[in-house]
């Protein structure tokens, strides 16, 4: 069985290496150069790639035309996308002998189109999953060829949700390739009238506003907890970054009972959020969006909620 892979991160580093473990040959690896702008806190496709001995080509914007020639000369049996940040053009598409295969983070037909980790704990969803399917013009549209699914825990954050569905997808490739090596494509249908479309997220959309419940602010501060950009709050110009909180304990809840306004404030030594609900959140770690990855410490934090009060 041959195959060309486009891949990214994670997803892609762990999928290429279930191929490779199970005997596929892998003709050409297309991948994304490292952004300047961004965090990496993931792995290299490119490297597991270079160690293998597979060729790499490095694809920023569109997939060009001398790129799709060179794929089809390959005649490859499968193509594979594993969280390859662009779409994939029919014609490219077209030059797999047996099928073109995607893999989704999310149990499709939900949270097809961007971030789907993100969106999945940013709606308090309890279980998310990885998804293989059949690639089509439209996104994440194609027939279902394997799932696994994998829990959300009250307290997960989407980094650590993405670990789970990162081990997902290699799961579901592993345990469906012997059945793709003979040839055979196990199939049912994405039925996108029960299904779920989500675009791409914005650093602004990590904003907090403390007049939502106290579970819709902690829902998003755990979705967009570091190593994605942060949930964030301004205050006085200067922004500050909510890195670790937790739904208050009805305890430390009860300290600020009598406090009316929306927003921090400090109890016995705890920094704590009121929320529009009249819930509460327990702050843990608290940065200045100019030093992040550096804790406020306990005078700064009572200064800051001494006037915010």
């Amino acid at each position: 069985m041959n195959a060309v892979v486009f891949a990214y991160h994670n997803v892609g580093v762990r999928c290429l290496k279930t191929l490779l473990a199970r005997g596929v040959q892998v003709q050409l690896v297309v991948t994304h150069p490292d952004s300047p702008t961004e965090t990496l806190w993931f792995d290299r496709v490119a490297d597991v790639a270079a160690e293998a001995g597979i060729p790499v080509v490095y694809v920023d914007d569109a997939v060009d035309a001398a790129l799709i020639d060179r794929v089809a000369a390959l005649s490859p049996d499968f193509l594979f996308s594993f969280y390859f940040r662009r779409m994939l053009p029919a014609r490219l598409l077209a030059a797999a002998k047996t099928a073109a295969l995607n893999m989704h983070g999310s149990l499709l037909p939900k949270y097809r189109g961007r971030v789907p980790v993100n969106w999945a704990v940013l709606h308090g969803e309890t279980e998310t999953g990885a998804t293989l399917h059949l690639m089509e013009a439209k996104p994440d549209a194609g027939d279902i060829v394997a799932q696994q699914a994998v829990p959300i825990l009250p307290d997960d954050t989407a980094k650590e949700v993405f670990d789970k569905l990162t081990v997902a997808a290699e799961i579901a490739l592993w345990n469906v390739l012997p059945q793709l090596m003979r040839g055979e494509v196990p199939r049912r249908r994405n039925d996108l009238s029960v299904g779920s479309y989500f675009g791409g997220r914005k650093p602004e959309d990590g904003r907090i506003d403390w007049n939502q419940s106290a579970q819709s602010v902690y829902n998003l501060i755990r979705a967009v907890a570091p190593p994605y950009p942060g949930a964030f709050f301004d205050h006085l110009g200067r922004r500050f970054i909510v890195a670790r909180a937790r739904i208050a304990s009805p305890s430390l809840r009860a300290r600020i009972a009598d406090k009316s306004t929306v927003g921090l404030h400090i109890a016995e030594g705890q920094l704590l959020a009121r929320t529009g609900d009249g819930g509460a959140l327990h702050i843990i770690e608290l940065w200045d969006a100019d030093q992040p990855g550096i804790p406020l410490n306990d005078l700064q934090i009572s200064e800051l909620a001494t006037q915010q009060s």
